[in-house]
Formats: C-alpha cells, structure tokens, sequence
C-alpha cells in the first residue's frame, strides 16, 4: 500500500464509521430497538473492516520507486563531519 492509499483508507474509513454510526442511531432511533442499533453499527464496523484491511489494488495505484541496490552502491552514503570518534575531556580540580 503506498501512501496515498494509506491517506485515501484513513478517509474512507472515517467516512464509512461516522455514516453507520449515524444509520445505525436514526434506525434504532425509529424501531426504538437498542439491539438493532447495535447490530446496524457491528454490521458497518465489519464492512468497513472489509474494505479497508486488505491490501487491495485500488489502494496502490502510486507505487514507491525504491532504489536498485546495485545503484546504491555506486553512490555511497557521504560521511558526516562529526562522525568521527572524540575524546570526552575530563576537568581535573
């Protein structure tokens, strides 16, 4: 999944959450019935579980361009300045 699928599940996801939530209180709300709240809410929770956990393809439309290892080794990482080794000074009284 890359990261504007990562972005686009997170948005879906809050968005299928808060419109169930929403169904899930006008129906029980309207049948007077706790239980079919709940159930319309665990039912939204599981589709929306569905949609946005697996992997699917939609959600890597922009795949990363990782560089080849070969390629990497051409190019060495530099090294910084402070990288090298300092003795710690001690203050004798």
């Amino acid at each position: 999944m890359d990261w504007q699928g990562q972005k686009l599940v997170e948005q879906l996801m809050q968005i299928l959450l808060v419109s169930f939530a929403v169904v899930a209180f006008i129906t029980g709300y309207v049948l007077g019935s706790f239980q079919t709240m709940l159930l319309t809410y665990a039912g939204g929770l599981v589709f929306t579980a569905l949609v946005t956990i697996p992997n699917w393809p939609v959600y890597n439309r922009n795949p990363l361009k990782w560089l080849d290892p070969s390629e990497a080794e051409k190019h060495p990482k530099p090294l910084s300045a402070n990288s090298g080794s300092k003795k710690k000074t001690t203050k004798n009284k």
